[in-house]
């Protein structure tokens, strides 16, 4: 059950209320003034496996991805205990975090970038928007806000004129890659060693046409 209540973008703000297992869960679109409390809500994970990368077909690269198993296991976090944080030279106000609540409690949320100068990311274009970062709390996982969070991004970059979303990840994100090829997405661009702080991971990029 979706239940829809769209607002004048008074301080930034859209609702949208859907159940899921009986929960109603409250989607907000809020402005990136919310950073702190959405760092919250804890993006780690437990890397048991990785994904290769194989390049098939002819002509324009297509990938196959194969899961291969990683031990020991270790826990990822992109935070780092720290919160993230926005390069202060950005301007960041076409910037928009996608919120999920169950009442006060904050569950989960995507944020999204566009219209950036200096971004490189973003390739200078008006008409390109980037799922940021996505996370939804442990506890909620599993459960199909990631989707939801997801639907109402592509629905607000449609909003605003982007014709396409890209996204990043990293080789040891199996269960981001299975996510994204289940919304749509292509994997358009692997790049090994991308990372200095994180030697041996390979950075995935993703696209969805809007």
């Amino acid at each position: 059950m979706t239940i829809s209540v769209e607002q004048n973008e008074c301080h930034s703000i859209f609702i949208r209320l859907i159940e899921i297992e009986s929960t109603l869960i409250r989607l907000e679109i809020e402005n990136t003034h919310v950073l702190d409390d959405y760092a919250r809500v804890t993006i780690a994970f437990i890397v048991e496996s990785k994904m290769i990368a194989v390049p098939i077909g002819t002509g324009m690269i297509e990938w196959k991805l194969i899961e291969e198993p990683i031990e020991p296991s270790w826990v990822k976090d992109y935070d780092e205990g720290e919160p993230p944080t926005l390069r202060p030279n950005w301007d960041t106000s076409n910037w928009r975090i996608v919120s999920a609540f169950v009442g006060e409690e904050r569950v989960g949320g995507a944020m999204v970038a566009c219209r950036t100068p200096g971004s490189d990311f973003l390739e200078g274009r008006h008409d390109l928007a980037a799922l940021w970062d996505i996370r939804v709390a442990p506890d909620w996982r599993g459960k199909g806000i990631g989707t939801r969070l997801f639907e109402r991004v592509v629905q607000y970059a449609q909003s605003i004129g982007c014709v396409e979303l890209k996204i990043e990840t990293q080789d040891v994100n199996v269960g981001a890659c299975r996510f994204y090829a289940k919304q749509g997405c292509r994997l358009t661009d692997v790049i090994p060693e991308a990372y200095p702080g994180w030697p041996g991971e390979t950075e995935f990029i993703w696209r969805m046409e809007l």
